[in-house]
């Protein structure tokens, strides 16, 4: 569906910079010009975000096409001649006004879920239980947000019978925003817990913001177990209350709940009546979130023999894309789970994100339930592959075979009418150092190529969340100016996450600068392409000529170093530097006595540029050592000023660390300087409830023994069982960097949502953990052994020492994996 610019205009009210408007019919919205895909049918919303502003890319929108634009600043239309610009107070609300207006336009069931957790899974299951019966359209992945709402909502077309959209907020004022935009009929309220909470004055008042979703529902879902969800759902007026419960009140009560091989079969009453429903999963969150739908399901008057059946074929949501080594050294980007033009679109942007190979292979499914006809349908996949620099295509199914006249001659193609057809005449080698996108619809198992195509690794892998990476990058911008720059810590491989690939994420972002340790660090990034300033915190002198080839800004932080740089660079040749200053930290840095030499040394050369002047906070995360922090900051200041004055320029000033940025907040200076927090931590403590987890580290079972009362486990028998056992052997030991102090009951991984305590000592490459009480842990079942429960501050805890101690640790066979949420 598309509306005339002149349509929209009147929409917003808006007014029209340029004398005369041209014509068009919009049919996408964009907010960041590099995911742009058809720009003749594209509306640029310039948002004004902490640290960018849209109006500061129309100028590279405009020319790659894009000629509608709404804007808040005055812009000089005679620079776009062709361009129709509207003027409005607040693009924020444009958006929404313009999507509420487009939902408007339909008369259908729209069912709406929002809660602490299970909103992006309960979503997905709906759209697995209810596919069959009607067209259905949900939100992309878990776009929930002020401005992933308005982009769901976009997609609604004439074709589709019902919707599912999530929201989520974060705080005060957000929910009424998104529910005119959503305008639900069928509510799901899945429950309340901590996410967020620092967003409201407390955990009541956030109920309550969040139920104003609901506000005209026709229906609303909800355990009635949750208290306080049920004392605020009843002040709702003309609202049918549709409950669930583990006790004898509600519409459904879940009675008993048996677990069986390969699932958990639950017993319940609803309307005198006693129904079964079994479903494929264990945990006590994947039931509930299975409850919902259970309810939404009887509400919908579905068969209760075709919900029992559906319920048990739900799988597990995969809501994410995987970036992993491929075999000939190629590059795996996995998401072999769904395909939908809008998520496919999302791919590509990853595979442009991670990628630094300049071949790229898209292997693509049918798309399955898009309400548009075949041509329309992969007439725009076309468009989008070629706007996305793929070399390389691979269609399996029936109806894809339609794009063989659609690509552009300059990509290779090639189609199959099955995946079992492709596997079996499967040439490896054509992949050689390619990237790999696999997109697939569920039926068609994917997963089976992407197997076949992804190197064989270590049981053992470090999941890195990039989703969550932005996440906390976004909380630490939102306490910075718009003016402050950020320099990043990519040193000791990211944190053990990976330079590179943590690098090229933030260039993405537009960071302005890198750190890292050491001069072949800053090597690696250059020949990985990264563009970005970078900053050697530990020069040494042999690799001052590695500094200069690769465009390397090192660190000086006294007068001999300095005069060796002077001494080696070369004639014709400059380079630009970081003055360190000791400021308390007694570490590295120019001394107060030194600073006159510094200066004279840097006037006598002129090759020598110094790019910033820093120092280190020793204690900025500790308010006990507050007042050693402000002389630490108040002589950096002072000493900066002696030297900008006599070298006649100022370079950029930064002294701020992660907890710096939260608790010293009015010494921005020009640039700080972020490193733990990027990655979910905060030794502060101030901002832990806002950050999310980054690092995941899990592991499988290989084997489970059963053992006797009183039996030994592990060398030197240091573990010794008090009653019949099940004992599971994982692969992971302390040459992967799980400590050895950890073992004989110090720390339990979790499986399958339960704690498994480490029984004996830790070995070189396994340990052993108990699982007698976790009746359906079976041999190759995924052992995770910290990310968001057990946590890698409960590990280090455990182990003596600190998060970035284990961070850091981490062994080079574990393998890193990207993942997209």
């Amino acid at each position: 569906m598309s509306y005339t610019i002149q349509h929209i205009q009147t929409i917003f009210q808006a007014e029209n910079l340029n004398e005369e408007i041209h014509s068009a019919h919009i049919q996408y919205l964009l907010t960041d010009t590099r995911k742009l895909t058809l720009p003749e049918k594209t509306l640029f919303f310039a948002f004004q975000g902490a640290r960018q502003d849209g109006h500061d890319f129309i100028a590279q929108a405009y020319q790659k096409g894009v000629r509608h634009f709404v804007v808040t600043n005055i812009i000089d239309s005679t620079e776009f001649p062709k361009a129709n610009f509207l003027l409005v107070k607040d693009a924020h609300q444009a958006i929404h006004a313009l999507v509420q207006y487009h939902r408007a336009q339909f008369a259908l069931p729209v069912i709406s879920i929002t809660g602490s957790n299970g909103k992006t899974i309960i979503k997905e299951w709906l759209f697995q239980l209810l596919q069959s019966d009607y067209r259905v359209v949900r939100s992309p992945r878990s776009y929930n947000s002020q401005l992933g709402v308005p982009l769901s909502v976009w997609q609604l077309n004439g074709t589709h019978e019902i919707a599912i959209f999530e929201a989520g907020i974060s705080e005060m004022g957000e929910m009424e925003k998104l529910q005119p935009v959503i305008q639900p009929t069928i509510g799901i309220f899945t429950n309340i817990g901590t996410a967020h909470d620092a967003g409201f004055p407390d955990r009541r008042t956030k109920v309550e913001e969040k139920m104003r979703l609901f506000e005209e529902v026709e229906v609303l879902i909800y355990r009635k177990d949750e208290l306080l969800i049920d004392e605020t759902a009843q002040r709702l007026k003309g609202v049918r209350f549709l409950t669930w419960s583990y006790r004898e009140e509600g519409d459904l009560i879940v009675q008993t709940l048996e677990k069986k091989e390969g699932g958990t079969l639950l017993t319940a009453t609803y309307q005198s009546e006693t129904l079964q429903m079994s479903v494929p999963f264990y945990d006590r969150a994947s039931i509930e979130n299975a409850v919902h739908c259970w309810l939404l399901l009887l509400h919908l008057d579905i068969k209760d023999d075709q919900i029992e059946e559906r319920m048990r074929r739900l799988s597990p949501v995969n809501m994410r894309l995987e970036s992993r080594r491929g075999i000939h050294n190629s590059l795996i980007i996995n998401d072999s789970y769904n395909s939908d033009l809008t998520s496919l679109s999302m791919a590509l942007d990853f595979l442009q994100q991670q990628s630094t190979r300049d071949r790229h292979v898209l292997i693509l499914s049918d798309i399955l339930q898009s309400g548009m006809s075949n041509q329309q349908l992969y007439g725009e996949v076309a468009q989008l592959i070629g706007a996305h620099r793929i070399q390389q295509f691979i269609g399996i199914g029936e109806h894809i075979q339609i794009m063989k006249t659609m690509l552009p001659k300059s990509i290779d193609h090639s189609f199959y009418s099955d995946t079992s057809t492709f596997l079996a005449q499967l040439d490896t080698t054509q992949f050689q150092s390619a990237s790999i996108l696999i997109k697939g619809a569920r039926p068609f198992q994917f997963e089976r190529i992407a197997h076949r195509l992804s190197e064989r690794i270590h049981q053992t892998t470090l999941e890195v969340n990039v989703a969550a990476i932005l996440h906390n990058l976004n909380v630490f911008s939102s306490y910075l100016k718009p003016t402050t720059k950020v320099m990043m810590m990519v040193k000791a491989a990211a944190y053990g996450s990976g330079s590179l690939e943590i690098a090229r994420l933030l260039e993405f972002q537009n960071i302005d600068y890198l750190a890292v340790a050491y001069a072949d660090e800053g090597v690696e990034l250059r020949r990985g392409g990264i563009q970005l300033p970078i900053m050697v915190l530990n020069p040494e002198v042999h690799t001052f000529d590695l500094c200069v080839e690769y465009n390397l800004e090192p660190e000086i932080y006294s007068l001999s170093l300095l005069r060796e740089l002077i001494r080696y660079l070369p004639d014709q040749k400059s380079i630009s530097i970081h003055l360190e200053l000791e400021s308390g930290m007694q570490r590295l840095g120019f001394e107060e006595q030194t600073i006159d030499e510094l200066v004279r040394e840097l006037l006598e050369e002129p090759r020598i540029r110094v790019a910033s002047i820093f120092s280190h906070l020793v204690a900025s995360e500790a308010d006990e050592h507050d007042a050693f922090t402000q002389q630490q900051i108040n002589t950096y200041y002072e000493h900066y000023e002696r030297i900008a004055e006599r070298i006649g320029y100022r370079p950029l000033r930064h002294i701020l660390n992660t907890s710096g940025i939260i608790r010293f907040p009015n010494h921005q200076m020009d640039m700080v300087r972020l490193g733990i927090g990027l990655y979910g931590l905060d030794n502060g403590s101030e901002l832990t409830d806002q950050l999310q987890v980054v690092n995941t580290l899990k592991t499988r079972i290989s084997q489970i023994k059963t053992i006797p009362k009183d039996a030994t486990v592990g060398y030197g028998r240091a573990g010794r069982v008090e009653r019949d056992s099940r004992i599971a052997t994982v692969s992971i030991g302390y040459a992967d960097g799980l400590p050895r102090s950890v073992g004989n009951g110090q720390f339990s991984f979790h499986i399958h949502g339960q704690f498994a305590p480490i029984l004996g000592n830790v070995c070189m490459d396994m340990c052993m953990v108990d699982v007698t009480d976790i009746l359906q842990a079976r041999a190759g079942d995924e052992v995770v052994v910290f990310g968001d429960s057990p946590s890698i501050q409960e590990l280090a805890v455990a182990a003596g020492t600190i998060p970035l101690e284990l961070f850091t640790g981490i062994g080079e066979r574990v393998k890193r994996v990207y993942v997209q949420e």
